[in-house]
């Protein structure tokens, strides 16, 4: 569409982000029928594209006919069709994903109220409705087959194997594991990386002594213990340490071995008793 668009000299996409926005496909539309003033379909424009009509003027100014609008037609047609489709498919997915939920909602241990896992899971960082059925679809909702939520990520192939040659040892590559599940987790990796939370605070620690796709895999493989949490116990609910929480571990503890450092030094021998706040 958008090279039907060039060829006709205009150039919406130098002005429009995103040609398939509500912006985007509104003002081919009106270049379709019998409308040239490139001052209509400019007045088409939503929300912060507004302050720019007078570019987007002079971007719809070409020489659109009706052959360009009959192919334009055919592509939306065909954008309609295609996003009606997912949409169906997006709403089987959450109804199948529903049904094979083991929790009915309220009935947690203890009667305590629930969430269904994919909401669940939704919670943390970086994961959406969509990125949470794929790692369920992956995982499954039983997690008695993973002890533990280590077992969960070497499982997945998230953990470094460790290299051992007579006295020398050295760290391996993770390996391949389920592709669909490491593709989903990376994508999640890099998006609650950027966040202000917990997991992002962690992945800019990491990211200052290791490399960058390393520092994504170790984030992948929290958020993957995470999940296991979260489907094992129907109850628990997600709760972000913040990014001041590896601050507020380690600063008292650092302080405590720099002052018994220096009395050391001194020449003193140093006793620490806890005193209950």
């Amino acid at each position: 569409m958008e090279k039907v668009l060039e060829v006709a000299q205009i150039k919406l996409s130098s002005v429009v982000a995103d040609i398939f926005g509500v912006s985007g496909r509104s003002m081919p539309k009106a270049m379709i029928g019998d409308e040239r003033s490139p001052r209509v379909p400019a007045e088409l424009a939503r929300g912060s594209i507004r302050t720019k009509k007078d570019a987007l003027a002079e971007a719809l100014r070409g020489r659109f006919d009706e052959h360009h609008g009959s192919l334009i037609r055919l592509y939306l047609d065909d954008i309609d069709r295609l996003e009606a489709q997912v949409a169906d498919l997006t709403a089987r997915i959450a109804t199948m994903v529903a049904a094979l939920d083991p929790t009915p909602p309220g009935q947690g241990p203890g009667g305590t109220a629930t969430r269904p896992p994919a909401k669940r899971l939704a919670e943390i960082p970086g994961i959406g409705p969509i990125s949470a059925q794929n790692i369920l679809a992956e995982i499954g909702f039983d997690m008695s087959v993973f002890p533990a939520p280590a077992h969960l990520a070497s499982w997945a192939k998230l953990t470094p194997r460790t290299l051992q040659s007579g006295a020398k040892t050295g760290a391996g590559r993770t390996g391949g594991g389920n592709p669909w599940l490491r593709r989903t987790l990376g994508q999640v990796a890099v998006t609650a990386g950027k966040s202000r939370t917990f997991l992002g605070a962690r992945y800019r620690r990491l990211v200052k002594r290791k490399p960058k796709k390393k520092a994504q895999t170790a984030i992948a493989r929290n958020i993957l213990e995470i999940v296991w949490q979260l489907v094992s116990d129907p109850a628990i609910r997600y709760h972000d340490l913040r990014t001041d929480w590896h601050e507020q571990r380690a600063e008292p503890e650092r302080k405590t071995r720099d002052l018994v450092r220096q009395l050391e030094r001194l020449g003193h021998t140093v006793t620490l008793t806890t005193v209950p706040a």
